[in-house]
Formats: structure tokens, sequence, C-alpha cells
């Protein structure tokens, strides 16, 4: 297992988390994502909007040396909600799950929320795995699908 280390995002982090976050491959997984996931100029504001903020915590997400995804969270006090990214090379090596309960080791937050596509089987073992339940199912439009999907709600507690 690589070894895993959160640090504040850095500026040079950005041009890679662009381009995981616009790969029509990763994001038809994710499903829910920006409305127009190539959008550079959008995609630089919102992390801007991340990064001046105190309502969002992000950390990026190194292994081994070497930066492969974000974890953080967001929102309003007692509905914070958890979200990570790895990119797409790196899938498959437990990375988002170490990420994670490196990421929960780190914060004090309880509850906290996420969400995930019904069918995206590989975020909701990581979320499993890290200790959270299933406590409801929705739907919403992923706009990386163009379509209305079946998301399952889950929260971790204490």
């Amino acid at each position: 297992m690589a070894e895993i280390a959160l640090r504040p995002v850095q500026d040079g982090d950005l041009p890679l988390f662009f381009a995981w976050m616009s790969d029509p491959r990763a994001t038809r997984v994710a499903a829910f994502t920006a409305e127009d996931p190539t959008d550079r100029a959008a995609f630089d504001a919102h992390w801007a909007r991340i990064r001046a903020g105190s309502h969002v915590v992000m950390r990026t997400v190194v292994a081994d040396g070497a930066v492969v995804g974000h974890v953080g969270e967001y929102g309003d006090p007692g509905d914070r909600q958890v979200t990570y990214w790895i990119g797409r090379a790196h899938w498959g090596r437990g990375l988002a799950t170490a990420a994670l309960r490196a990421y929960l080791d780190e914060t004090p937050t309880r509850p906290l929320h996420a969400r995930a596509a019904a069918d995206n089987l590989g975020s909701r073992r990581v979320l499993e795995k890290c200790g959270f339940v299933v406590t409801g199912k929705d739907r919403g439009f992923a706009r990386a699908r163009g379509e209305e999907i079946d998301e399952v709600l889950v929260t971790l507690r204490g």
C-alpha cells in the first residue's frame, strides 16, 4: 500500500485536478460534476472560491510523493458533506479509501454526509470501508450523464 499524506492545496496541484476532473470517463463515473468540466475558467473560479472561503476544507492527496487527488468537506454546520477525487490513473489501488481515512482522522466533524451515484460501486465501497452507512436514497440530475440518476445518501456518525 502506498504511503498517503494530506497537505493544503497548492497552485501547482490545480492543473492535475483540472485534467482529472475533465476526464470524460471519470466524470461519467462520478456523475455529479461541474456544468462543463472542460471549462478551465469556471474551474479556476470555483477553486479560487474554495481556497478563499472558510466553509470549505480541501487537502491534496499525495501517495508515495506523487499528487493523486484531493479530499475535503463543505457545507453548513450540521450538514457537512465529504468529497474526494482520485485521478483515474490511480484507481484500484486503495488510495481513495486511504485518503478518506486519513482525512477522517484529521477532522473532528461529525456527522459527515456524502452522496454517490447508486451505480458508482467503487465510491460506495470507499465510503462503507470508512464507516459511512446508508441513510437514504435520492434522485438527482447528473450533469456528466445528462439525465436524472439514483443516488445513495450516507452518513458517518460519532
